[in-house]
């Protein structure tokens, strides 16, 4: 990442807004921008492949679900983040990943400009191609900061998409039970 070139485009833009990029509360900003650029978008140019290269054999054959994994991303359209939450859910064939590998992966994917869209099928395919599961499924809730304080104003909108592979496509209960895993919530009613 071009740490120079991040902070001369930080100082121009507070220029072009009206701000002087040399007053004491934003001296040091146009660094702290390239700072987190570094960070945020750590995912850029990265392969997500090695967070499935070590699997364990198991003859488990039925669904194993990860939900809840916080993410933050930023829309490419106006880098802008969103955030949400994950749900993955897999049936091995043989081989499962440690469930940490799961979260890796979405932090990886989520850590470049995104679309919500791409990103859900990124996660999806990255499982089929490291793992070869029977089937697998992805949803992401997200809301996005570009729709919550620019344009139509409305926070509080959670945009959910999903990509279902495999088992979780071609077959409806399969596909089901999915959901209603990630539904429940304990102590409520689903």
């Amino acid at each position: 990442m071009d740490h120079a070139k991040i902070e001369t485009a930080v100082r121009m833009i507070l220029e072009a807004v009206g701000e002087d990029p040399d007053r004491e509360g934003l001296q040091g900003t146009p660094r702290r921008i390239a700072d987190m650029y570094e960070e945020i978008l750590a995912g850029i140019g990265r392969d997500p492949r090695p967070f499935l290269a070590v699997t364990f054999e198991e003859h488990h054959k039925e669904m194993v679900v990860l939900r809840d994994i916080p993410l933050y991303s930023l829309c490419e359209h106006h880098m802008l983040p969103f955030h949400g939450m994950a749900h993955i859910g897999y049936i091995p064939r043989g081989r499962i990943v440690g469930l940490s590998k799961l979260a890796r992966l979405t932090d990886l994917l989520s850590k470049r400009f995104q679309v919500q869209e791409r990103l859900t099928s990124e996660i999806a395919d990255a499982l089929v191609d490291g793992l070869g599961p029977v089937g697998c499924g992805v949803v992401i809730e997200a809301e996005h900061l570009c729709m919550a304080m620019r344009g139509i104003q409305r926070p509080g909108a959670r945009m959910v998409t999903s990509a279902m592979r495999g088992s979780f496509r071609e077959n409806a209960a399969t596909r089901a039970e999915f959901m209603a895993f990630i539904r429940h919530r304990p102590g409520g009613d689903g």
